[in-house]
């Protein structure tokens, strides 16, 4: 019973950081099609930027809880701005172009995000542990939770209904839809494509920096954080389906609590589990579990 709650409250924990960092990911893949490995890059800025704000701001003996909001701000910012001078200098030069083309340029923009990091931090690793420390822990029954973990649950769930909602109920979301199903419709129909295309991208782009800030008081903030993560997004997306939010939030949940139930049971493959589940998956629903129907030109 223990084990059990343990490996529960691991996965779900383990997942809830999946999902935050995969869903931005799924999104921009949905819409335009792009397999983005610069997420990573957007992923280790968050929490660079997270980890050196939290820093300045704690130092000065600021008030607690105005912490957690400055770290995000500058994960949202930094991703707002890395986001748009990569889609206005570099994506929008090669939309349309075949999808290996992109993750080549994907991939070389990842590599220049990565020596800036280097340029501007060095090569020493940060910690941001204060948050950890003001949220203290909780018992439930036996076990000892970490209240930063359970805020990491809570901001999962948070973006899981918002986005839910934001797709299903608002006007964008549902012109979001459209162009996602078929854009070349969407277009005909007066809908203006390419601004779906650099808003998509400016949101994926700051969900991958809150990754990284939400994650920075946890780890820690080393070069080669964002190489790690961008091959779990895309195990994470992979399971689920590329471009579903649900997609992102069950592959989420899945590998979470497979690689949780790894670590208590098994800790020699908790690593190959993840690709395991992957595998599995995608050798009975190759597109994923939530893989969304694709029109039929004619």
């Amino acid at each position: 019973m223990l084990l059990g709650l343990a490996i529960l409250t691991d996965g779900l924990v383990y997942a809830a950081y999946l999902f935050i960092v995969a869903v931005g990911l799924s999104l921009i893949f949905g819409v335009m099609k792009i397999l983005n490995v610069a997420h990573g890059a957007f992923y280790a800025f968050g929490a660079y930027c997270a980890a050196t704000a939290a820093g300045m701001y704690f130092d000065r003996g600021l008030p607690d809880a105005g912490g957690f909001l400055i770290m995000a701000l500058a994960a949202l910012a930094v991703g707002l701005v890395l986001g748009l001078i990569l889609e206005r200098t570099i994506l929008r030069l090669v939309y349309g172009k075949d999808e290996v083309i992109i993750v080549l340029v994907t991939y070389a923009a990842f590599l220049i995000l990565e020596d800036v990091i280097l340029l501007i931090w060095g090569p020493s690793s940060l910690f941001a542990y204060q948050p950890l420390v003001i949220a203290g822990n909780f018992m439930i029954g036996p076990l000892v939770l970490s209240g930063y973990d359970l805020g990491l649950v809570l901001l999962a769930v948070v973006l899981a209904v918002g986005g839910f909602y934001g797709l299903r109920y608002t006007r964008y979301g549902r012109l979001l839809t459209a162009v996602i199903f078929d854009r070349e419709t969407a277009a005909a129909f007066g809908v203006n494509v390419t601004r779906f295309f650099t808003v998509t991208f400016l949101i994926g782009a700051m969900l991958g920096a809150l990754g990284g800030a939400a994650m920075a008081p946890k780890i820690s903030v080393t070069l080669g954080i964002g190489v790690e993560v961008i091959v779990l997004a895309f195990a994470v997306v992979a399971v689920g389906g590329m471009g579903s939010m649900e997609g992102a939030l069950v592959g989420a949940l899945i590998v979470g609590l497979c690689r949780a139930a790894a670590v208590h049971l098994l800790p020699q493959v908790e690593l190959f589990v993840i690709y395991a589940v992957m595998a599995l998956v995608l050798v009975f629903r190759p597109h994923g579990l939530f893989t969304r129907a694709q029109p039929r030109k004619i």
